[in-house]
């Protein structure tokens, strides 16, 4: 017998999986953002629930109105990686009885925020009893067959790229958890990445449209661990030229003697979108995402070797996978 702590959260899912039986022809295999069953021969149903919990998801200085916005912008954030969009929400909250009435106030107010922000609404769902802050929201969509974005499908000899730069919530957690110091205005900017959250929708519903992904992820657990878990669905290994390392956190790196790199890759917190794209519509794709305001950034290949390794300044080394990992962290 072990303990989940020794596990981890990777082999608690897989230990679950193990004891259910698989549902015939799964249009979206057990591991990636969502799941769907078939609406139609050209149409699926997609279904994604994700929970935020007071103890591991809520820092210090998150008001509760932020933590609902929060847990409704964790879901979001895998619709945009798939390019669905997101037609309902449903919320279910455990509540500790030390609660206020101001306090539930705020928690539907920052539900209806973060629903509202993303063109949805909430519809729905149930209230419990709770030794602690439980905030669970499901998501509905429905999309083509052909259009979603699964992780599977990436390619050697496709272009690895991202929606953003990271290290802001790494930088940003340093200061709410542990006290760092940062002058005024870039604390502010640290601190509102951990705070306020935003999911890359848009960006991903028009990547889909561009039908120039073959794989795609949120990077909600990091950077790194975002990669592995591409090269693990997909078979594939990658070779990074270029972190996007967010000038701020490199800022806050220079002054505290910490590796910028390090918070780029392992940080966790992000909600950017982690896409491999066919090298003949990368054009296309950087198209679709100037129009709406955002940059392709290119930040490597997909090797057909299973390594996933950093190339800089004429320096090799492995990306360790790392990142936010339920139980062990």
């Amino acid at each position: 017998m072990r303990s989940i702590m020794e596990l981890g959260e990777k082999k608690v899912i897989k230990a679950i999986i193990d004891c259910l039986d698989k549902m015939p022809a799964m249009p979206i295999p057990f591991g990636d953002d969502v799941s769907a069953v078939e609406l139609d021969r050209n149409r699926l149903v997609v279904v994604k629930t994700d929970m935020l919990v007071g103890k591991t998801d809520v820092p210090p200085g998150m008001s509760l109105k932020q933590a609902a916005r929060k847990a409704v912008v964790m879901n979001i954030s895998d619709f945009a990686a798939k390019g669905v969009r997101p037609l309902a929400v449903l919320s279910s909250l455990g509540l500790p009885q030390s609660f206020t009435d101001e306090d539930v106030r705020q928690i539907g107010l920052g539900l209806n925020e973060g629903a509202r922000e993303y063109g949805t609404y909430i519809i729905g769902g149930d209230t419990n009893e709770a030794s602690d802050l439980v905030i669970s929201c499901s998501l509905l969509g429905v999309c083509g067959k052909r259009r979603l974005v699964k992780r599977s499908g990436a390619r050697p000899g496709d272009l690895v790229a991202t929606t953003g730069f990271f290290g802001k919530t790494a930088a940003g957690l340093k200061i709410l958890l542990e006290g760092s110091h940062a002058p005024r205005g870039l604390r502010k900017v640290l601190a509102e990445a951990v705070l306020l959250p935003r999911a890359r929708l848009k960006e991903g519903l028009a990547l889909a449209e561009a039908e120039a992904l073959t794989a795609s992820i949120d990077s909600s657990d990091g950077l790194a661990w975002s990669l592995h878990e591409l090269s693990e669905a997909s078979n594939v290994g990658f070779t990074i030229n270029s972190v996007p390392m967010a000038p701020e956190a490199i800022e806050f790196a220079e002054s505290h003697g910490l590796d910028p790199l390090e918070l780029s890759l392992y940080g966790g917190e992000e909600y950017e979108l982690v896409v491999t794209v066919r090298p003949e519509l990368c054009g296309k794709a950087s198209k679709a995402l100037l129009a709406c305001g955002a940059t392709l950034m290119r930040i490597g290949k997909v090797t057909e070797e299973k390594k996933i390794e950093l190339k800089t300044n004429g320096e090799t080394r492995p990306i360790q996978r790392r990142g936010w990992e339920h139980f062990r962290a």
